[in-house]
C-alpha cells in the first residue's frame, strides 16, 4: 500500500524542476516534508482535513505552508484537502451552519420558513435599490449566516483533524505492533 501511495505522488524533484515550485526550491529539499512516518504521515492528513474543512479558497496553500512550518508530509497534507469537494461542500457548509446556530442558542427555523422570508424579500426589491443599499442588504444577510457557519466550521475542522490524527496515529502504531508480533512468531515457529 505504502509503496502504491507513492507512486502516485510526484518526487521531490520533480517538483523541485517545476516553474512554479522553483522558487521554493531550498524549502521542498527538506526530507521530512516527504518520509513516510507515523508523525508526518498523520500531521499531514489532519492539516490537509483541517484546512480542506475550514476554508472555502485556498485550501491546498494554506496546508501545504503549514506543513511545512511543522515539517508534516507535504503530498498527504495537499491531498487530503480534497475531502471538501463540490459534492460534499453542501452537506458540510449546512451541517456546520446548524451546529453553529445550536452552540450560539440561536433558534432555527424550518425550510418553510426560509421560504416565507425569501418570498417576502423578493430579489426585484432588492434589485430595484441603489447599489449601496444592495451591498448593505446582502452584508446584513451574510452576517446572519456567517457567525453561526464560522463558529461551526471551527468546530468541525478542528475535531475532525484532530479525530484524523488520533485514528491514524493509533492505526500505525496497531499495524507495527501486528507486524512485529508476525514476524516474532514466524522466528520462533522456524526454531
Amino acid at each position: 500500500m505504502k509503496n502504491r501511495i507513492k507512486s502516485w505522488l510526484p518526487t521531490p524533484d520533480s517538483l523541485r524542476s517545476n516553474r512554479w515550485l522553483r522558487w521554493m526550491g531550498p524549502v521542498l529539499a527538506d526530507p521530512r516534508l516527504w518520509h513516510f512516518s507515523r508523525k508526518g504521515i498523520a500531521l499531514g492528513v489532519a492539516l490537509g482535513i483541517f484546512f480542506g474543512l475550514l476554508i472555502p479558497v485556498a485550501q491546498m496553500p494554506a496546508s501545504a505552508l503549514f506543513a511545512v512550518i511543522l515539517r508534516a508530509n507535504l503530498p498527504m497534507a495537499v491531498a487530503s484537502t480534497l475531502v471538501s469537494n463540490p459534492v460534499t461542500f453542501g452537506p458540510v457548509y449546512y451541517g456546520a451552519y446548524r451546529l453553529g446556530q445550536a452552540v450560539l442558542g440561536e433558534p432555527t427555523i424550518s425550510d418553510a420558513d426560509a421560504l416565507k422570508t425569501l418570498a417576502d424579500d423578493p430579489a426585484d426589491t432588492v434589485a430595484a435599490q441603489k447599489p449601496t443599499q444592495r451591498i448593505a442588504h446582502w452584508m446584513q444577510r451574510l452576517g446572519d449566516v456567517g457567525k453561526p457557519l464560522a463558529i461551526g466550521l471551527a468546530i468541525v475542522a478542528t475535531t475532525s483533524g484532530l479525530a484524523v490524527y488520533v485514528l491514524i496515529s493509533g492505526l500505525w502504531v496497531l499495524k507495527t505492533r501486528w507486524t512485529r508480533r508476525q514476524r516474532l512468531r514466524g522466528r520462533a515457529s522456524a526454531r
